[in-house]
């Protein structure tokens, strides 16, 4: 009854962030393919594109990770292409994150020559390459990689259909040795190598750059401020991604893992994509810019932007008339003499 109960409270938790995922997300690309100017940088072409992952992963892999805890029976492959769909989408937010590591190195490493090298062909190319690639190894199980014994047991029993389940399908030795210490760990210890070498060009820049008014100077300001805003990033997705594939690490290995451990390992990474969004809007000046102009544009009102501009108008007009006042009092100050 209490396993029951913990996987009801699971079942609404994970819905409950699929929903925080798929409103954040949508925002987001909203408002970078809105806004003009940070659709043709390419940092915001991949934060869109990690944007659009977390966003999936409320909409597909929600959902999916919902029926593969033993709750829909498929055939063999099915299930397989279902447990597959749930590895994709974070393989595609590591290239992503990736991507923005790489852009942000170039941009600091080579300001002059930046903008004719990260072109936006290459940029979309880019992003094509970080999809691309997710799918290729997140579909390894489908070429052979996978639980044939399960498979061999349906075929001994003449039966055509399995309940699904992750572990039914998807070898440990694939999450664990393939999955975390290939795809998931070596990117993150490059990405850390990567803004620890972007911090020391940046201080080193701020030191040598002179007056604070400077244009370096400012430039390599606004650089250090979008590069902290995106280790956040980082950082977060680590924190939350980490300690389940340390979990199927410790499993694999011979220790025992509560399965309610799991759960919330699980309800860890899925909150990741929906904390993103926040992020953004707290951190990076420009895409909080765009959601006050969407917010502003399509959600107020119109009987509360009349409102508000006309309190506008009328502080305006109160403003002009007391400048007035001011103006006419310093044109005759012998009258305060009389």
């Amino acid at each position: 009854m209490a396993d029951h109960g913990i996987e009801v409270l699971y079942t609404v938790l994970d819905v409950l962030i699929a929903v925080a995922c798929c409103l954040g997300n949508l925002l987001v690309i909203w408002a970078v393919w809105m806004c003009g100017a940070m659709r043709r940088q390419p940092t915001f072409c991949f934060i869109a594109s990690l944007a659009v992952a977390d966003f999936l992963v409320g909409v597909v892999t929600v959902p999916v990770a919902v029926l593969v805890d033993g709750r829909v029976r498929t055939s063999f492959y099915g299930c397989m292409a279902l447990c597959s769909v749930v590895i994709i989408l974070p393989l595609a937010s590591v290239h992503s994150l990736l991507a923005i590591a790489l852009d942000r190195f170039l941009r600091v490493y080579i300001p002059l020559r930046y903008k004719r090298t990260v072109t936006q062909m290459r940029t979309w190319t880019t992003v094509c390459v970080c999809w691309f690639s997710a799918v290729i190894l997140g579909f390894v199980p489908l070429f052979g990689w996978n639980r044939y014994e399960t498979l061999a047991e349906m075929k001994a029993s003449n039966s055509t259909t399995i309940t699904c389940t992750f572990l039914a399908v998807i070898p440990m030795t694939y999450m664990v040795n393939f999955i975390f210490f290939i795809c998931l760990l070596p990117p993150l210890v490059l990405m850390m190598v990567l803004y620890l070498c972007i911090f020391t060009r940046i201080h080193k820049q701020l030191r040598g750059s002179g007056a604070s008014g400077s244009g370096s100077h400012t430039y390599y300001q606004k650089e250090r401020k979008l590069a902290q805003s995106l280790l956040l990033v980082l950082v977060l997705f680590a924190v939350c991604w980490l300690p389940l594939h340390f979990m199927n690490a410790i499993s694999f290995y011979g220790a025992t893992v509560p399965h309610q451990a799991f759960y919330v390992g699980i309800l860890l990474s899925h909150a990741n994509s929906a904390v993103n969004p926040v992020i953004y809007a707290l951190k990076i000046q420009k895409i909080k810019s765009a959601f006050w102009t969407i917010w502003t544009r399509y959600f107020i009102c119109k009987d509360d932007q009349e409102t508000t501009k006309s309190s506008q108008t009328t502080a305006s007009t109160t403003t002009n008339e007391q400048d007035l006042k001011v103006e006419r009092s310093n044109a005759f100050p012998v009258m305060h003499l009389i």
